[in-house]
């Protein structure tokens, strides 16, 4: 048995050593959707922001281990469940083989990483997240494990769990990694076009604030501020900073974005024009 969970975690290393794509980011993810919220949910007063769900009661030191049939490792985090013995043993034997070919864990976890952001780019989002989870088991403090997970929540339209993830992810790297404060803010800002709650907006404000100011020419950032003005109905200020993050970076530009714009207001500047 221990032989051949050495070789399946043979067959792993060198299936990722093989990889030659480069590292992708999640802004390659196609974060930038466009849509308003319905009509109805902006009268609703009733909706709620969309928030990590808090545990208000007494937590009981009680093992929770997974459902029968549940396969942790497709969870983001391992699910967050208590291992069971046989688990933890394979844990172990995985650690013993990264310990064996890596100079330390933190190297380790950059490696598998890195390979899930490229499982991810090719949309295989179950492979990343078991990749992005070794990257977890090797170094807790790895916050693009968290990051990454947070996108592919997103992708699965599991915001609450996103904002999450990537909060953690955030609280790890000191609230200075720019590119997922603005990861983060493009959740918020989906959010609202879900549930129109006005405070998903005002979060992804602060957070493109916050992100403005630690890189001013973000064009990223400005693209997302952006839609947030266009949501909030700043027209003239949302084609201001369109123009400026698509002086930046204009490859980085987005057409929902630009179509919304249109589709309210003639551009300004009279550069971008309406398809007849």
């Amino acid at each position: 048995m221990r032989f051949i969970l050495l070789s399946s975690l043979c067959v792993l290393f060198s299936a990722d050593l093989m990889a030659q794509q480069a590292v992708f980011r999640s802004q390659s993810a196609n974060l930038n959707s466009f849509s308003s919220p319905s009509k109805n949910l902006l009268n609703n007063s009733n909706t709620k922001a969309f928030a990590p769900a808090q545990d208000t009661q007494t937590q009981v030191a009680k093992k929770r281990f997974a459902p029968k049939g549940v396969n942790i490792h497709l969870l983001p985090l391992f699910g967050e469940f208590d291992k069971t013995d046989s688990q933890k043993a394979t844990d172990e034997e995985f650690l013993k083989v990264c310990d064996l070919n890596f100079k330390n864990r933190s190297e380790a976890s950059e490696f598998f990483t890195a390979r899930a952001w490229e499982y991810l780019s090719e949309g295989q989002k179950d492979t990343a997240t078991y990749r992005f989870n070794l990257a977890y088991l090797l170094d807790d403090e790895n916050a693009e494990a968290f990051w990454g997970l947070g996108v592919i929540a997103y992708q699965n339209e599991k915001y609450a769990q996103a904002i999450d993830l990537m909060k953690r992810g955030l609280e790890i790297d000191d609230d200075d990694n720019v590119t997922l404060i603005v990861d983060l803010s493009t959740v918020y800002i989906k959010c609202f076009t879900v549930d129109a709650e006005k405070d998903d907006l005002k979060k992804a404000f602060e957070l493109l604030t916050k992100a403005l100011i630690k890189q001013p020419e973000s064009a990223n950032a400005l693209m997302q501020l952006s839609l947030a003005k266009l949501l909030n109905d700043e027209i003239d200020e949302a084609w201001e900073r369109f123009h400026q993050g698509y002086e930046l970076d204009p490859d980085n530009a987005s057409v929902e974005i630009l179509e919304g714009l249109l589709a309210k207001k003639e551009d300004p500047r009279g550069i971008f024009k309406k398809k007849n």
